[in-house]
């Protein structure tokens, strides 16, 4: 933006053009008598010039709509580009005013120098005033004169450059009203559009109210007009025909930037209209199928107590375990959230959805693309949540099963105390010999506090592998910091590189998580790799966010110019996962996901180990945070007693020469993996058919605290 201080100054920003490498840069114009100077800034004005060019004799030439040229025919010459054609006129103008008045002024100085440069008038000894007084009026004729003729050359230049300039300044006032106009019809198109929506929006919400009143009633959907279903769901043909346009953007840096617009239609779509407004029986019989369906499946809560406001200061309690890792240091429930370790460990298929279409790709790169933007998925509820979960006891167990509305099952075990880790199974709906898929894991957390953050290593591989095709698939975690422990609002970041291998093809995948930094102009929590042959021969670039969404955009053409950085050229992009909405009200529950809120949800028939029935995590869920750490210390004295005594019984064993047998998980035992070597524990088969049968005979009781007083309290609150 330029600014006029004078009439014979005027300073602004331009671009101008420095070499091929850097192209145009930005600097600080100044025009002031006939000179055109420039700064990097406007700071620099008080002690360096980067350049200056005289105007008198110099000639402008304008290239295009933006750019001109300014020229003294010798070595100085400026390629200069504004901002826009408007504030690239007034620029002109004021060079060509400054360039006139330049020029003026050297002629006026030549002239004065052929004159000898000053007129020396003689007059008598004694003076004659009469001919003073005339030679005063002659100096102020001429010097009057001189000024009109100034003033003439002005609004001579001034014409010259009406008449050179005028056209373009017309064309650029009429390009603004047709961009108005243009503007104002794109403002009117929303404004229709929203509408639409909110009204596609207003009858979905009719719908969902009357399938729920379907479903609490469990006969059907309440008896309406047919008049007024008919008008409805013809309504919803033509909205929803109006939101089939679905825009995908596949972005990231160093590969190609499509906006793609794909227009989904089914084939049915054409003969929808006629077949709901005819058979409206059928589409009520349909609905009260679904109503049926649904009501088998069990209503889960939406909401969980509102996080008491305790203030506790974190430095406090952490400021003597710098170095230390954190998993041997009891800490009180107010740095907790209301889960268990377990219990967050299977929030990492709350978008198993994903797997489930990449069981039907038929490309193996293709499902190694779904499997990419799965691992990523499970950072998607990490990015608020800062709260610690509770270390499982030794054997303590999660099990949760929703094959019928999220088409999985899990469970989990705490196998090992010291170092903490927990073994992880979980089946697809539809698993089997050739079908389905299964994702296990034993992992263990490496925790370290580093002063200003805290850095969390998760150790231990993923293992996934799809029954019909055989396909096996591993990678690892990346690593969890949680920033600003002592001063400032705690936040979470996720960085480092991962590898997603196909054992069973040889495809690949490498991918970066980019750490946040506060100078970096990257997108944040960026997420971007390329998906691979055995060959090395690229199939997918995948690009997105751990905390949103990630896409995969086919390889259409690699230029290898860059051998260390070859550039792709992609087709469309495809968003393979989607980050669900947290539900309202979640700054107030921990900032749990939909699926995190029901995870802790009490449940009949479930082992006596399993972590739904841990005293110390219901108690601080229910808000009592003080009983809560009072069970917490309980249970942690319980098993500190247990370990003791089965140290002491390997200790007598060892002494009468008998064979000592370590801890033994309850449903999962070790095996080496013939596909990494690592040594782990694999699910043995059955936990799911001892619970169809209420057999929890081999589970001990770790929920027992020994302290009496607090199991009253406990009987008490719970009354």
């Amino acid at each position: 933006m330029s600014e006029k201080s004078e009439s014979d100054h005027f300073k602004g920003w331009l671009w101008k053009w420095t070499n091929y490498i850097k192209g145009y840069q930005r600097r600080w114009f100044v025009l002031s008598n006939g000179l055109l100077s420039y700064y990097r800034s406007q700071a620099e004005m008080a002690h360096t010039c980067r350049g200056t060019i005289n105007l008198a004799g110099a000639f402008i030439v304008t290239e295009d709509s933006c750019n001109f040229m300014i020229s003294n025919g010798g070595a100085q010459t400026f390629h200069l580009k504004a901002s826009s054609e408007i504030e690239r006129q007034r620029w002109i103008t004021a060079l060509e005013l400054a360039k006139a008045k330049a020029s003026r002024m050297m002629e006026n100085d030549e002239s004065s120098d052929e004159d000898g440069g000053m007129v020396i008038v003689d007059t008598p000894p004694n003076g004659d005033l009469v001919n003073q007084v005339n030679q005063s009026v002659d100096s102020d004729l001429r010097s009057t004169l001189r000024l009109l003729a100034s003033k003439l050359d002005d609004l001579a230049t001034c014409n010259d450059l009406i008449s050179k300039h005028g056209g373009t300044l017309q064309r650029s006032l009429a390009e603004l009203e047709t961009q108005g106009k243009k503007w104002h019809k794109a403002i009117i198109h929303e404004r229709e559009h929203r509408l639409r929506l909110e009204e596609t929006v207003e009858t979905l919400a009719k719908q969902h109210n009357t399938l729920e009143r379907a479903i609490h009633a469990g006969t059907g959907p309440p008896r309406s007009d047919s008049k007024i279903d008919e008008k409805e769901n013809d309504n919803n043909v033509s909205e929803d025909e109006d939101d089939d346009d679905e825009f995908v953007d596949a972005s990231d840096k160093g590969f190609t930037t499509e906006f793609v617009k794909t227009h989904k239609k089914s084939e049915s779509t054409a003969s929808t209209t006629s077949s709901i407004s005819v058979d409206v029986s059928s589409v009520k019989d349909e609905v009260a199928a679904i109503a049926r369906k649904q009501s088998s499946v069990k209503i889960r809560r939406t909401q969980i107590p509102d996080k008491p406001n305790y203030s506790l200061n974190l430095w406090s309690i952490m400021k003597n375990c710098i170095g230390r890792d954190l998993s041997k240091i009891p800490m009180p429930v107010n740095f907790n959230e209301p889960l268990s370790m377990l219990q967050r460990l299977g929030e990492d298929v709350e978008y198993a959805a994903i797997l489930d279409r990449a069981a039907k790709c038929t490309s193996s790169q293709e499902q190694m693309a779904h499997v990419v933007a799965f691992s990523c998925s499970n950072y998607a509820t990490t990015l608020y949540r800062t709260g610690k979960p509770f270390n499982p006891l030794l054997g303590e167990t999660f099990e949760c099963d929703r094959r019928e509305d999220l088409g999985f099952r899990i469970l989990c075990e705490q196998v090992s105390h010291h170092p903490p880790a927990a073994a992880m199974h979980v089946e697809s709906k539809d698993y089997g010999p050739n079908s389905g898929w299964t994702y296990w894991q034993e992992i263990s957390l490496s925790s370290k506090f580093r002063g200003k953050y805290l850095n969390v290593c998760p150790l231990g591989v993923v293992h996934l592998k799809f029954h019909a095709s055989g396909n096996y698939y591993t990678w690892r975690k990346v690593t969890t910091t949680v920033h600003n422990i002592i001063v400032g609002k705690l936040w979470v970041d996720q960085s480092g590189e991962a590898e997603v291998i196909n054992h069973t093809t040889g495809d690949r995948c490498k991918h970066k998580y980019f750490p946040y930094s506060y100078f970096s102009r990257d997108t944040p929590r960026k997420v971007s790799g390329v998906v691979v042959d055995k060959n090395d021969k690229a199939y997918y670039v995948m690009s997105g966010t751990w905390d949103s969404h990630m896409d995969a955009a086919q390889v259409d053409s690699v230029n290898y110019s860059n051998r260390s950085k070859p550039a792709y050229k992609t087709l469309p992009a495809k968003r393979l996962w989607q980050k669900y909405p947290l539900p309202i009200g979640s700054e107030k529950m921990y900032f749990f996901s939909t699926l995190a809120v029901t995870l802790n949800e009490e449940e009949p028939g479930i082992a006596p180990t399993d972590s739904r029935l841990r005293p110390d995590q219901r108690m601080m869920e229910k808000a009592d945070w003080d009983l809560a750490n009072e069970l917490k210390q309980g249970l942690e004295d319980s098993q500190r007693a247990r370990r003791r005594k089965r140290e002491a019984e390997a200790i007598a064993k060892k002494a009468a020469g008998q064979q000592v047998e370590l801890y033994k998980p309850i449903w999962f035992s070790s095996k080496k993996c013939e596909i990494t070597g690592e040594i782990f524990n694999v699910y043995q088969n059955e936990y799911w058919e001892c619970k169809e049968k209420a057999d929890w005979s081999r589970c001990p009781s770790i929920f027992e605290v020994q302290k009496a007083p607090i199991l009253q309290s406990v009987t008490a609150a719970e009354s």
